[in-house]
């Protein structure tokens, strides 16, 4: 079997400061032609996007597609509620553990497998601050370290 060819188009490094990644899923995303063209280009953003289950549906809610320049007419609203696609069990599993434990569903990349547009979504828990600043410590001693031994 080949090996399937991603090419990433966006990430949502937002996330990954806010909410701790506990699992992560890959789903399907419902898009127009348009859509899909502008996102060859790379015209998509995730900062402020979430995701929401309605009536065992997963939708991803926020995330910004710029309209597609030759597009006219059909082009869509750029911040529309754009359809998910997972399996029904996935998603009342889901479902089942952002009710109780107070997770939240937060789409972390977006990128094309082959030629099908994929979502990778997380399910993350909110940072706090002082876990915020735990992390950005680790980082810079991180970066400390490399500089000293870059140097020598």
């Amino acid at each position: 079997m080949a090996q399937a060819h991603t090419k990433t188009i966006a990430t949502n490094k937002k996330a990954f400061h806010e909410y701790f990644v506990e699992e992560s899923f890959e789903a399907g995303i419902e898009l127009c032609g348009t859509e899909v063209k502008s996102l060859r280009k790379g015209a998509c953003n995730l900062k402020d996007a979430w995701c929401s289950i309605d009536d065992g549906e997963l939708f991803v809610c926020g995330m910004h597609i710029s309209p597609y320049e030759q597009g006219n007419i059909f082009n869509r609203d750029p911040v529309r509620v754009r359809k998910l696609l997972m399996h029904k069990k996935e998603i009342l599993r889901l479902f089942g553990i952002v009710k109780q434990k107070g997770f939240t569903l937060i789409p972390l990349s977006l990128y094309f497998k082959d030629s099908k547009v994929k979502v990778q979504v997380g399910l993350c828990r909110g940072k706090k601050l002082y876990d915020k600043r735990e992390d950005a410590a680790r980082k810079d001693m991180a970066r400390e370290a490399e500089r000293a031994m870059k140097s020598q």
